[in-house]
């Protein structure tokens, strides 16, 4: 009787290999001094719409090198389609464009501590999206670990927001003009983070080529934008880049790499863990201030830091088992 061959294991999905840990930890890093770095580089006078192209111009630069670099570019050349690239990253740029909308919408009419902590149900959003569009189901643990993880999340906007006073409006203006328009567009942040996951695990769709393609969707609704607003009246008045300095490149490269970054994490780890990166990032926010602007850490932030380990650990030991059919 011949030798039965060896049961191979299927790969475990809660185990991420070293180079997807390496782009979860500098993405953490790059989330967490990023405001800081804008603070320091940016001048108040320059308009926000300048530094977002040029920020689309040089994550494009960069995906484009980094595709040469590795051999797809030649093969991109040869399979691109108008209608694939719509279908996989048109759509989804489209949703982030509507979310940067209404988040805008949202903080002019929430307090930023209602806004931070309403903001972080996207976490939810995008486990409930990926389950629907992706099939990926959560254990119990799971399941637990994501709701440390807006606890943390909520205790670190609490901190963030404590010493801010809070808006207070008509209650009609902000049932309908702050907290619908950010939970609104929490549930399409989670949508767009599934679609992104879906045309990168499903489509194969390469995460430097859907950087490329998102960007110039978003550069042209951007463009469109600017017929009427201010920002378009600001450039068409005192030039795209008025107020830069050769300094304000650095936190553009900065965020740049960062868009390419979130398609990486995306791709390999899912829209889920990218949630975790983002709670990671706002205490790597609190301990670079406290290191460079001698700012020392909340109450909040000492308390979320041991939730978020937690929450990130359960998450990794106990993912969800498919149960075998017994024969």
């Amino acid at each position: 009787m011949a030798a039965k061959p060896p049961k191979t294991s299927a790969p475990n999905p809660g185990k991420l290999n070293p180079r997807v840990w390496f782009y979860y930890s500098l993405l953490a890093l790059q989330y967490g001094v990023q405001p800081l770095i804008s603070k320091r580089f940016t001048r108040v006078e320059v308009i926000v719409t300048s530094l977002v192209l040029t920020c689309e111009v040089a994550k494009v630069v960069c995906s484009l090198i980094l595709m040469a670099r590795d051999g797809s570019l030649k093969k991109l050349t040869m399979e691109w389609t108008l209608m694939g690239s719509l279908t996989t990253s048109g759509l989804p740029a489209a949703i982030y464009a509507l979310q940067n909308s209404l988040l805008q919408i949202s903080y002019r009419n929430l307090d930023s501590l209602a806004f931070s902590m309403l903001n972080q149900t996207k976490i939810i959003f995008t486990a409930l999206f990926t389950y629907i569009i992706l099939s990926q189901r959560l254990s119990i643990q799971q399941i637990g670990a994501l709701y440390l993880l807006i606890v943390s999340a909520v205790l670190l906007s609490i901190g963030e927001g404590s010493s801010k006073g809070s808006s207070s409006g008509d209650p009609e203006q902000i049932l309908f003009y702050g907290i619908v328009p950010v939970l609104v567009a929490s549930a399409l942040s989670g949508l767009a983070s599934a679609l992104c996951q879906w045309a990168s695990q499903v489509k194969k769709h390469s995460p430097y080529l859907m950087t490329v393609e998102m960007s110039i969707v978003g550069s042209l609704c951007l463009l469109g934008s600017t017929y009427k607003s201010p920002d378009g009246y600001a450039i068409r008045r005192h030039g795209f880049f008025y107020g830069w300095t050769p300094l304000t490149l650095i936190p553009v490269v900065a965020h740049a790499l960062c868009g390419i970054l979130v398609g990486l994490v995306t791709s390999l780890a899912g829209g889920v863990r990218k949630g975790f990166v983002m709670v990671s990032a706002l205490l790597v926010t609190a301990m670079v201030q406290f290191l460079f602007e001698g700012k020392p850490p909340s109450v909040y932030c000492l308390v979320a830091l041991p939730l978020v380990i937690s929450s990130i650990s359960i998450y990794q030991k106990y993912p969800y088992q498919v149960k075998k059919k017994e024969a």
